[in-house]
């Protein structure tokens, strides 16, 4: 297989330019509806709603440094998204829930969030998606090689 030297012209020039236009879409209609948060923080919001997380675990599945994460965690606690506490058994750790302005957040966040997926893998099929996938898992097993 030849490989190009040229960065435009790689694979991974057109996943992180498609990535980077999901994001701009995502966050041009996010910011339609809430202002004052964004992709990252509304990623937070569901993953905390959906699952109890630790700070730690939430950084590691959306690609963050630990350092990144407590702040922006320390802005959504801020902005009233989210209430931190302690851990009642672990007082090194803290505990993180959606706050009722949180909760009014997602509710307007999810159709948002869903209808920026419809856009993004419209005129795709199913087999598109799986092949998609496929071939990027393939990607990402190389490189953990």
């Amino acid at each position: 297989m030849k490989i190009s030297h040229t960065p435009f012209d790689t694979i991974f020039y057109s996943i992180e330019e498609t990535i980077k236009a999901y994001r701009k879409l995502s966050l041009k209609e996010i910011k339609n509806a809430i202002s004052d948060i964004t992709v990252d923080q509304a990623l937070i919001l569901q993953m905390i709603n959906d699952k109890q997380l630790t700070q730690t675990e939430i950084a590691d599945l959306i690609f963050k440094d630990y350092a990144s994460m407590t702040r922006i965690i320390g802005l959504m606690v801020k902005k009233n998204y989210l209430i931190k506490t302690t851990n009642e058994n672990d007082r090194r750790a803290s505990v993180l829930k959606t706050s009722p302005k949180g909760e009014l957040a997602l509710k307007q966040l999810i159709p948002i969030i869903n209808q920026n997926r419809e856009t993004a893998l419209n005129n795709l099929t199913i087999e598109d998606i799986n092949n998609l996938k496929h071939i990027l898992n393939k990607i990402n097993q190389n490189c953990k090689k």
